[in-house]
């Protein structure tokens, strides 16, 4: 079976009329992914070419770049969500807690759900043991939070054929990988049902800055445009709304004006429910029965 044969196709507009809490409209999360890139390593992702074209290692300035995020831009986007109250899930390599637990600490402080986000940032086709690693993952954000993660967002959002078989394996309820509609959809499992939570990678700074070059106008009034339309059709059904971001694009000072603006608007509406990954699947499931 192709693994896109596993979710069955569902037309938006023939899906069950689902009722958010509290007679709200749309659900709206926000995703603050916290990355750990390894200096003696190739960069994920960079923002200036090797000199001379020769990719040279350690990658001191594209390093840096991240680890900027870890050490500055977190704490502005900690400060725009914990100010306004907002939910936050909190997706985090497991490895971060030992190598950032300031960071990771200042998400358990907050409230914040911690969803598993890979151990360390790379994708999941290049790992020898993908279930090791998922159960690393998920053991040593669990021995530091306090609780077992829920929730799972692959790095890259990147799976193999058995990736969801082993995240349900070790526990998880709700993946992010699968960025296919606007409401949840159930997958099955040899371990039972894990159910793919909307995501974006439109409505993502990584996307609009680091990838499409775009300023920061762009990206405030993607996502104004983006909530819009949503708002407007969950006057029919309910709709799901993601925000993702990074500590070293939004957290930057030039740029993370616009994410407080951006979140200043959507909250301005009535009928937005702030929620993070989980709260959004067991609405799923218990609205779904």
């Amino acid at each position: 079976m192709a693994l896109s044969d596993r979710i069955p196709y569902q037309a938006i507009v023939d899906r069950p009329k689902l009722t958010l809490p509290d007679g709200k409209r749309i659900a709206v999360w926000v995703i603050l992914n916290v990355e750990e890139w390894r200096i003696e390593g190739a960069m994920p992702r960079t923002v200036l070419p090797p000199p001379m074209g020769q990719p040279l290692l350690p990658d001191v300035p594209n390093w840096s770049w991240h680890e900027y995020g870890m050490r500055a831009g977190f704490w502005r986007q900690h400060a725009a969500l914990t100010s306004r109250g907002i939910p936050v899930t909190m997706a985090i390599n497991g490895n971060v807690c030992r190598s950032y637990p300031r960071v990771a600490q200042a998400g358990v402080d907050a409230g914040w759900e911690v969803m598993g986000h890979g151990f360390l940032q790379g994708p999941m086709h290049r790992l020898e043991d993908q279930r090791k690693a998922i159960h690393d993952a998920m053991d040593t954000i669990e021995a530091f939070a306090g609780t077992r993660p829920r929730s799972w967002e692959s790095p890259g959002l990147t799976e193999t054929e058995e990736t969801l078989d082993l995240l349900r394996e070790a526990g998880v309820e709700y993946v992010a990988d699968w960025v296919i509609d606007d409401l949840p959809q159930d997958i099955e499992t040899p371990h039972g049902l894990i159910t793919s939570i909307p995501y974006t990678v439109e409505v993502n700074d990584i996307t609009v800055y680091a990838l499409q070059q775009h300023d920061s106008e762009v990206f405030l009034s993607r996502g104004k445009r983006h909530f819009d339309r949503l708002y407007a059709e969950a006057a029919e059904n309910a709709r799901v709304m993601a925000i993702s971001i990074h500590p070293y694009i939004t957290g930057v000072p030039h740029r993370i004006g616009a994410l407080e603006d951006l979140l200043d608007y959507v909250g301005g509406h009535e009928g937005v429910a702030w929620m993070t990954a989980s709260e959004i699947g067991d609405w799923y499931r218990g609205q779904m029965g």
